[in-house]
C-alpha cells in the first residue's frame, strides 16, 4: 500500500535529506588527504645536526653545489638565504633583502644562485662565492620554483598565484618572456633529453609541457588521480617525472616517452619538496606533514622504500648525489632551534 505523505512531511524529509548530502560532504573535505598512510620504517641514519641561525619561522626550498659543497636554504620567514657549506658543517653567510624568499637553485656552471622574493614578485641573482645581490627581475605573481635551461642560459620561474612562467636571461637578468599557463602554477623542471620546461599546472591538474624557444605550451598532459600536483623533479636517465599531489597526498609516475603515468604511490599529507639522487636512483618526497618517503627506481619502475615522520617542519630536501647524504632543515632541531638535518641512506 502507498502512504501519501503531508507536504509538511515531505518538506521535513527533504530537508533532512539536505543536511545529510551536506554532512556527508564536509566528512569527506575533512577528511581528504588527512588520514596518514602507511607507516614504514625509513632506511635513514641521521648523521649530523647543523645549528641555522635566525629564528624558528618557516624554511622553503634548498639547493646544493655538490662539488664546491655549498648548500643554499631559503629561511622564508626570515626573508634571507642561508649558506651552509656542508663539507665543514657550518655556516658560511647569511643573505639578507630577499623578501618572502621560496625558490632558491644554484648553478654550478655560472657560480650563481637564484632566488624568488615571493614578497617583492622578483628574481635575485646572487654571487655564489661572495653572496652579492647582482640583479634582480621582475616577476608575475608570488614567483616559487625555479630551473635553468643551459640550451638558451635562462632562468625558468613559477608564478604560483600569477599563473604564469618568467623566462629570464641567467646573465643580464633580462625577461626574455611570460608564458601564461591558464591555472596557478606548480613547479618546474627542465628535461635535457628532450630539451623541454615541464611545468605543473596545480589547478588543473596537468603537467604543462614547453618549447623553451617559442615559449609555447606544446602539450598539455592530463595525471588522473592527482588533486593539486605542485611538486616535480625528473629521473632524466630513465625519462621519467615524479609528480607530488598535494591536495590528496600522492605521488605519480609519468613516462615521458609515452607521457602516461605509470604508477601512483601514497606519501605523507600535503607532500612539497621532492629531491633524486640519480646515481643510487633514491627518490625523496618531503611533506608538510614532516613524513618523508623514500623510493628506489629498477627498471623504470618506482617502489616505495619507506615512509614515517622524520621531523616536524621537515617539508624541504636536498640531496647529494656524491656523498648519497640528504639534508632537511627544520625550525626546532634537538635544542629548539633552527637546524640542518643530515641522514645517511641506511638503518
Amino acid at each position: 500500500m502507498i502512504r501519501h505523505l503531508s507536504p509538511r512531511t515531505l518538506l521535513v524529509l527533504a530537508a533532512g535529506l539536505v543536511l545529510a548530502a551536506i554532512a556527508a560532504v564536509a566528512g569527506v573535505l575533512l577528511t581528504r588527504g588527512g588520514d596518514k598512510p602507511p607507516k614504514e620504517a625509513l632506511p635513514l641514519r641521521q648523521v649530523k645536526e647543523i645549528s641555522l641561525p635566525g629564528d624558528s619561522s618557516r624554511f622553503d626550498y634548498a639547493s646544493l653545489d655538490p662539488g664546491r659543497g655549498l648548500l643554499f636554504i631559503a629561511h622564508l620567514g626570515a626573508s634571507q638565504v642561508i649558506e651552509v657549506d656542508t663539507h665543514a658543517d657550518k655556516v658560511v653567510r647569511t643573505i639578507y633583502d630577499l623578501p618572502g624568499v621560496h625558490g632558491v637553485l644554484v648553478v654550478p656552471a655560472l657560480h650563481r644562485v637564484y632566488a624568488t622574493a615571493s614578497d617583492a614578485n622578483q628574481v635575485a641573482a646572487i654571487d655564489e662565492t661572495t653572496g652579492k645581490v647582482l640583479h634582480r627581475s621582475p616577476t608575475g605573481g608570488t614567483p616559487d620554483g625555479l630551473a635553468y635551461d643551459p640550451v638558451h642560459n635562462r632562468v625558468w620561474t613559477t608564478n604560483e598565484s600569477g599563473g604564469s612562467e618568467t623566462v629570464v636571461d641567467a646573465g643580464s637578468g633580462a625577461v626574455r618572456g611570460t608564458v601564461p599557463l591558464g591555472g596557478e602554477a606548480g613547479n618546474v623542471a627542465y628535461a635535457p633529453i628532450t630539451r623541454q620546461m615541464l611545468v605543473d599546472v596545480q589547478t588543473r591538474n596537468e603537467l604543462a609541457v614547453i618549447d623553451p624557444t617559442t615559449l609555447h605550451i606544446t602539450r598539455r598532459v592530463p595525471l588522473p588521480g592527482c588533486d593539486h600536483d605542485h611538486g616535480l623533479t625528473l629521473d632524466s636517465a630513465d625519462r621519467l617525472a615524479f609528480v607530488a599531489c598535494d591536495g590528496n597526498a600522492r605521488l605519480l609516475t609519468l613516462d615521458l616517452a609515452t607521457w602516461r603515468v605509470t604508477g601512483t604511490d601514497e606519501v605523507g599529507q600535503d607532500p612539497d619538496v621532492l629531491a633524486y639522487d640519480a646515481p643510487a636512483r633514491h627518490l625523496y618526497v618531503a611533506a608538510e606533514s614532516g613524513w618523508v618517503t623514500t623510493a628506489d627506481t629498477h627498471d623504470r619502475h618506482l617502489t616505495v622504500t619507506g615512509r614515517a615522520h622524520l621531523a616536524d617542519g621537515a617539508h624541504v630536501v636536498a640531496v647529494d648525489p656524491t656523498t648519497h647524504l640528504s639534508y632537511y632543515p627544520v625550525p626546532h632541531g634537538s635544542g629548539g632551534h633552527p637546524a640542518l638535518l643530515v641522514y645517511r641512506p641506511g638503518t
